[in-house]
C-alpha cells in the first residue's frame, strides 16, 4: 500500500474492568486481529487500561473520607500502569512484530510524581515498538477529578506515520481549542480523539474538529455494560445498585477532512472497525482553509505552549 494510504483499526472493546492483566490480554488480542487485516494503526479508548472510573458517579464519590471510596480508589491505583516498570512491554513487542502503530488510553501510575497518583494518559507506540509520547490529560472532567490528577503539556506531540502526521487528545480535551491548536501547529493532519464511550460525545465534536483542522479525525470509544464488572470488584453491590445496563455504548467513528462522515458513530457493537484513509484528501481540503497556515494571522494571535514534564521534586 502506498504511503498516502493508511489502514486503521478502531478497537471498540470493553475492559476487564480494573483488572490490568486481563485487560492487557484483550488489548493484545485486538492488536493481533488488526494485524491479520493488515492494519497499520490501531486505536483504543480513553482509560481502557484498566477502565474508566464509573463508580464515582454511582456511589456518592464526593463523600469525604469515605472508606468505600478509599478502597475502590486503592484497587484502581493498584491496577494502573507504571510504564517505567515495563508494564507496556508486551504491547511494544507486538507493535514491532506486526509493524503496527498503537494509540492506547491508560491510567498511568507515574513514578516521576511519586507513584501514588494516577493520570489519564494517551500513549503512542510507533511501528518499531517504541513509546514516543505519553500525554497526560490536562484537565480531568467533573467527577474524574475525584480520582484522576491533572497532567501537563509534555505529551502535546505529533508523530510521522507514512504520509500522515498523527497526534491525539483525551475526551473533553478535544473540546479545548488551545491544545488542538498546539497539535495543528506541529503539522497534525490525523487527529486521534479517545473517549470512555458514548456517541453523545463523538457525534458532534468529531466532525467539528475535522472541519476546523481539515484533517482526518478518528474517535475511539470503549464499551462498558453492567455484565462487564468483574465479580471481585470491591463494593460491587453498591456500584451495580445504580448502574444502567449500558454505561458506555461506543460511538467510535471517523470524519474526513471535509467534515463529513467516513464512518458514522457505531454504537452497541464490540470489536474492530477497519477503514483505509487517503492522505490526498488532507491536501485537497487545505486548499481553501488551513488554521495555522494560509488562513492564520500569527502577527495578531499566537499560542505559547509549555511542554515541560511537570514534577514536584527535581534532583541534581
Amino acid at each position: 500500500m502506498s504511503n498516502n494510504f493508511l489502514k486503521v483499526a478502531l478497537a471498540q472493546i470493553s475492559p476487564v474492568w480494573l483488572n490490568k492483566e486481563l485487560t492487557l490480554e484483550k488489548i493484545e488480542k485486538s492488536i493481533v486481529e488488526a494485524s491479520e487485516s493488515n492494519c497499520e494503526l490501531i486505536v483504543f479508548g480513553e482509560a481502557l487500561l484498566p477502565g474508566y472510573p464509573f463508580w464515582v458517579e454511582l456511589t456518592n464519590g464526593a463523600q469525604f473520607n469515605s472508606k468505600v471510596q478509599k478502597e475502590i480508589h486503592a484497587h484502581y491505583v493498584k491496577n494502573s500502569i507504571t510504564i517505567e516498570k515495563g508494564e507496556l512491554d508486551t504491547i511494544c513487542v507486538l507493535a514491532k512484530q506486526h509493524n503496527i502503530a498503537v494509540y492506547l488510553g491508560i491510567m498511568e501510575r507515574a513514578q516521576n510524581r511519586g507513584g501514588h497518583s494516577i493520570y489519564a494518559s494517551l500513549v503512542y507506540i510507533n511501528q518499531q515498538g517504541e513509546i514516543k509520547s505519553v500525554h497526560r490529560k490536562l484537565q480531568p472532567t467533573y467527577e474524574e477529578r475525584l480520582t484522576w490528577s491533572p497532567g501537563d503539556g509534555n505529551g502535546l506531540q505529533v508523530h510521522p506515520l507514512k504520509d500522515f502526521t498523527v497526534g491525539g487528545l483525551n475526551c473533553w480535551e478535544n473540546w479545548m481549542p488551545l491544545p488542538r491548536t498546539a497539535l495543528y501547529g506541529l503539522g497534525e493532519n490525523l487527529h486521534i480523539a479517545v473517549w470512555p464511550g458514548s456517541d453523545f460525545n463523538t457525534k458532534d465534536i468529531t466532525r467539528f474538529i475535522a472541519r476546523e483542522s481539515r484533517s482526518f479525525v478518528i474517535s475511539v470509544s470503549s464499551m462498558m455494560r453492567k455484565d462487564d464488572f468483574p465479580k471481585d470488584t470491591p463494593h460491587l453491590d453498591k456500584i451495580l445498585a445504580n448502574a444502567k445496563d449500558t454505561l458506555a455504548n461506543g460511538g467510535s467513528c471517523i470524519a474526513g477532512p471535509d467534515g463529513e462522515w467516513v464512518i458514522p458513530p457505531v454504537i452497541n457493537k464490540e470489536g474492530l472497525i477497519i477503514e483505509t484513509i487517503d492522505f490526498n484528501s488532507v491536501l485537497e481540503e487545505r486548499q481553501n482553509f488551513d488554521p495555522v497556515g494560509h488562513y492564520s494571522r500569527p502577527d495578531v494571535t499566537r499560542l505559547q505552549v509549555n511542554r515541560e514534564r511537570q514534577s514536584t521534586v527535581f534532583y541534581d
